[in-house]
């Protein structure tokens, strides 16, 4: 599907039957057990994490939860995590690395809770703190960008030592009406914004910010969810293969993200010259 415009695959992103989290691990995995709560305030819907087996290896699943309906959207603050969630996908992310198990993420939001009681509740810092344990985690961690990856709420979990796209999601600082609206004062000008902000899959492939460009049934992903599933199977066991011999899993990690911010840097200076 390369000759779709940015806007229509932002399109595709946000389609409500486009396969989620739960389907993932559905079709994935076997024997999920999934865990509840941050053991601080109470439990966020939106994330959905737990421990299943992969090919019959233990593994931590953690991933973003939209709804496909109304009620199931309100339930799942339409896929937009509080504090909670993300302290939540900490608490099991560090018992991942006690026991020894890998984590693979599926990102798929708009972004984190903006909702004064969220930013009450300490969003920057779980968010931030997120970060700090992805960074120094001692096990492999293979993220996959499904559906929408805004700004840091979808960051907060695809500090991945590799990370997957799939070819009609995307990856962005921000929404392209945000976006719009911050650049041109004008959030009608979405789509135009669609065509500069480089989210795609194929433009962050480019830029080096994704490892892999997952390519999707004709139509998108929700046509043939099957197909889909047995594409994602293949990535994340060669993933997991290649990420299993690395011996150092959190230097690589840090050593990955902080190669990233010195290129954008050289090529920011590079422009302004």
């Amino acid at each position: 599907m390369a000759d779709l415009t940015a806007a229509q695959r932002v399109a595709l992103a946000r389609n409500p039957k486009r396969p989620g989290t739960a389907d993932f691990i559905a079709a994935l995995f076997t024997d999920f057990f999934e865990q509840r709560g941050d053991r601080l305030c109470r439990e966020d819907p939106s994330i959905l994490g737990g421990v299943a087996l992969f090919h019959g290896v233990p593994v931590t699943v953690i991933g973003h939860r939209k709804g496909r309906d109304l009620q199931e959207n309100l339930r799942c603050n339409f896929g937009m995590p509080s504090p909670e969630g993300y302290r939540k996908a900490q608490r099991l992310m560090k018992a991942a690395e006690k026991f020894g198990r890998p984590v693979i993420t599926f990102i798929d939001t708009p972004g984190a809770y903006p909702g004064l009681e969220a930013e009450a509740r300490g969003q920057g810092e779980a968010i931030a703190s997120c970060l700090a344990v992805m960074s120094g985690l001692n096990v492999p961690l293979i993220a996959v960008v499904t559906g929408e990856g805004g700004s840091g709420g979808a960051l907060a979990l695809a500090m991945g030592n590799t990370v997957l796209m799939l070819e009609n999601a995307v990856y962005s600082v921000l929404s392209p009406e945000g976006f719009a609206s911050i650049l041109w004062k004008d959030s009608s000008r979405a789509e135009e914004a669609c065509g500069v902000m480089k989210l795609t899959a194929a433009d962050l492939f480019g830029l080096g910010v994704i490892d892999s460009v997952l390519p999707e049934p004709e139509g998108g992903a929700q046509e043939d969810p099957a197909a889909l599933y047995e594409t994602l199977d293949a990535a994340l066991t060669a993933a997991l293969r290649k990420a299993g011999r690395i011996a150092d899993p959190a230097a690589h990690r840090r050593r990955k993200f902080a190669a990233m911010g010195e290129r954008f840097l050289i090529e920011a200076g590079k422009e302004e010259l």
